[in-house]
This record gives structure tokens, C-alpha cells and sequence, in this order.
């Protein structure tokens, strides 16, 4: 493909899955000099992380391609990280050439008039389970269970449930509390039903206080936990590796390809989480992807921004054989419901991608200028 063409637009939204607080991403369009255009998504979040990420793109990653002849997604994808080698192939970086990459992968399906999955060699599996990834921020324990007993009714496989996020709940800072909640579930929800906590960024736990509270909770059949610790305290993640049944997730704020490879061969995870909206784009999640199929762990795609990445996520995930789930946010916002022609949906609790040319979706260019133009205030 040639490129012609590479504009960046730095969305401010509401939604509704992180208690109606206001998030930021940034898209990025790009158009060959043939008129094919792809879409792609960096999920910078931080207002000044998109603006950073906006001028990556505009001012430096936009010269090095338009014009620069017949490339490959390959080549481009190694063109922006040697270009970006001193100021880094990860943080900021990351977020502007992942959604470029994510862009050209998308025009290149469209190109070969294929869905992504068969140009990564066909789906490993026809649809995945779906899950219902949200935010625990209700006031009372008896709201949050209520509110995932819903999750179970409208049809998902299971839940993977944020501690220590925004809203009105203490779930994430009171361990004794917090082995309450997950009991409550499993007593509502039955057996069959997944349930998997990310203890995330917002948790403080020390390592005594990881396993016994680890320990408590795998009476209560989790899948898995997720982050428990910060992600450099690898003897941290040893030691409760060793203290525990419990599968370990961990790499949603790892970078890039290499950071991934040294994060498996410390041994201390299970899951892989990761991002193509930040790690690297969909050339560095398929990297790692064999990664984890050579260490023999699972990979699991983070879904949690727009419609253009859950789409990416899902051509992704099917086509591997290390996946076992999608996430999906579970409450409707703009950049699920109205960004694209057809949203990325679950029906009777499995996910199945489009079969359309490149990530299957076509963008509502008038929203995203719609979501570009509003005005938040200073930022």
C-alpha cells in the first residue's frame, strides 16, 4: 500500500461503564492514495497523554509515512519504532504507532477483501465466550451483586470485576470486605457462572496481605486474579505464584514485544493481558501472542475503549489458540453504540467478529468529529 493520507483526533466521552466519568482516546484515520481507509485507536486515556500522542502522530509519524512509497504493514510498523528510538518504543510512542498500525491492518483487509482473522490464518475458534468487564462502583454490596446477577441474565459467561475504581464502592480497599463480595457472588450466580477480579491500580495490597486474601477468595472458584501487585514487583508475583492456586494475570501496562517476552520468562504469570490499542499495535499483540502459545499461557485481549478496538480485539482473539474469553464493556456509550455502523455486540453470550473486509466496521466520521469538537473545560 501507499500512503497518502494520516489524520489524528483526540476523543473526550462519557461513559457510563466508569461512573459516568469522562475518558479520552485518540483515533487515528488513515487513507491510501487509492482512497482505501482504515481506522485505529491509541487509548492514551490522559488528556495531555492524547495531546502528546496526537502530536507524535501528526508532527512525526505522519511524515514518516505519507509519501514514503509501496510499504508493508511490516515495514511501516518498523519504520515508527525506529523513528520513535530515542524518546522510546513504549509510553507514548506505543499509544501513536499502535493506532497506526492498527489503521493499516484494517486497509489491508480491506485490500485483500478479507476479514482480519483469515489474513492471521483463519479463526481458532468460531466465537468466544463473552464477559462482562465493569467497574464495582456501587454503594452497597447488595447493589454490585445485583448488578452482575443482570450481567448473568442478559446472557454473558462471566464477569472480570475492577476493585479500587471511581464510584461509591469500598470494594478494593478492605480485604476482609472484599472476600465478602466475592462470596456473595458466587452465591448468587451458581457455579458455572466465571468470575475473575482485577485487583488493578487502584488496590494497595502488600504480599501477606495477596495471599491470604487470594487464598480466601479461590474458595469461591476464580478464574483468575488480575494485577494484584504493581507490575515491576516481580518477587512479589513469585512469591504469590508459589502461595496460591489461583491463575495469575498480569501486562495490561506492559509496552512492547520485549517488555512482553521478559514479563513470561520471569514465570510468574498465567494470563497475559494485553492491549493493541497500546502494545505495539496488532503487528506487536500477534508477536506476543506466539509468545504466550510457546510458553504455553493464555492471552487475553484488553477490549476496554471504543468500538474500533473491540473489533480489533475480537478478529484477534479468534484467530489465536491461546484465547479463551472476550471483554466487553456492558453499558452503552458513544464510542460503542454510535462510532460505527455495527457495534460489537455479544449475542446469547458469545462474541463472533464480522465477516467484512478488514475490522468489519465502518465509521461514523460525523461522531468522531462530533467527539472531537466538544469542550470539556482546561486541559
Amino acid at each position: 500500500m501507499k500512503i497518502g493520507r494520516i489524520e489524528s483526533f483526540h476523543l473526550r466521552y462519557t461513559d457510563t461503564n466508569d461512573f459516568s466519568n469522562r475518558r479520552e482516546t485518540v483515533l487515528v484515520r488513515v487513507e491510501t492514495v487509492d482512497g482505501v481507509v482504515g481506522w485505529g485507536e491509541g487509548i492514551a486515556m490522559w488528556p495531555e497523554a492524547c495531546r502528546a500522542v496526537c502530536t507524535i502522530i501528526d508532527d512525526g509519524l505522519r511524515p514518516l509515512l505519507v509519501g514514503a512509497g509501496e510499504l508493508t504493514v511490516e515495514q511501516a510498523w518498523t519504520a515508527m519504532r525506529k523513528h520513535c528510538w530515542w524518546y522510546g518504543e513504549g509510553g507514548l510512542a506505543c499509544f501513536a504507532y499502535s493506532a497506526i498500525d492498527m489503521a493499516l491492518w484494517d486497509i489491508e483487509g480491506k485490500i485483500q477483501n478479507k476479514p482480519l482473522y483469515e489474513l492471521f490464518g483463519g479463526k481458532h475458534h468460531e466465537s468466544l465466550p463473552a464477559y462482562a468487564a465493569n467497574h464495582v462502583n456501587k454503594a452497597t454490596l447488595e447493589e454490585n451483586v445485583a448488578e452482575v446477577v443482570d450481567f448473568q441474565g442478559q446472557g454473558y459467561r462471566g464477569v472480570k470485576l475492577g476493585f479500587g475504581k471511581r464510584g461509591l464502592s469500598d470494594v478494593g480497599r478492605n480485604p476482609e470486605g472484599d472476600v465478602r463480595f466475592v462470596r456473595a457472588l458466587r452465591e448468587a450466580l451458581g457455579p458455572e457462572f466465571e468470575i475473575i477480579v482485577d485487583v488493578g491500580n487502584g488496590v494497595v495490597w502488600d504480599r501477606d496481605t495477596a495471599i491470604r486474601t487470594v487464598r480466601a477468595m479461590s474458595e469461591y472458584d476464580i478464574g483468575w486474579i488480575e494485577e494484584p501487585f504493581y507490575p515491576t514487583q516481580l518477587d512479589d508475583y513469585r512469591f504469590l505464584k508459589a502461595a496460591v492456586s489461583v491463575p495469575i494475570a498480569s501486562g495490561e501496562r506492559e509496552w512492547t514485544v520485549t517488555g512482553y517476552s521478559r514479563l513470561i520468562d520471569t514465570g510468574t504469570v498465567d494470563v497475559i493481558g494485553c492491549d493493541p490499542a497500546r502494545a505495539e499495535g496488532i503487528t506487536g499483540f500477534r508477536k506476543i501472542d506466539a509468545l504466550c502459545g510457546a510458553a504455553g499461557i493464555t492471552m487475553n485481549a484488553h477490549a476496554w475503549s471504543s468500538a474500533i478496538l473491540s473489533a480489533a480485539s475480537l478478529h484477534l482473539s479468534v484467530a489465536s489458540p491461546n484465547t479463551r474469553l472476550l471483554e466487553f464493556k456492558p453499558f452503552p456509550n458513544a464510542l460503542l453504540r454510535d462510532l460505527v455502523d455495527r457495534p460489537i455486540v455479544q449475542r446469547n453470550g458469545m462474541a463472533q467478529p464480522s465477516d467484512r473486509p478488514g475490522l468489519g466496521v465502518e465509521v461514523n466520521e460525523a461522531v468522531v468529529s462530533r467527539l472531537a469538537g466538544e469542550h470539556w473545560g482546561s486541559t
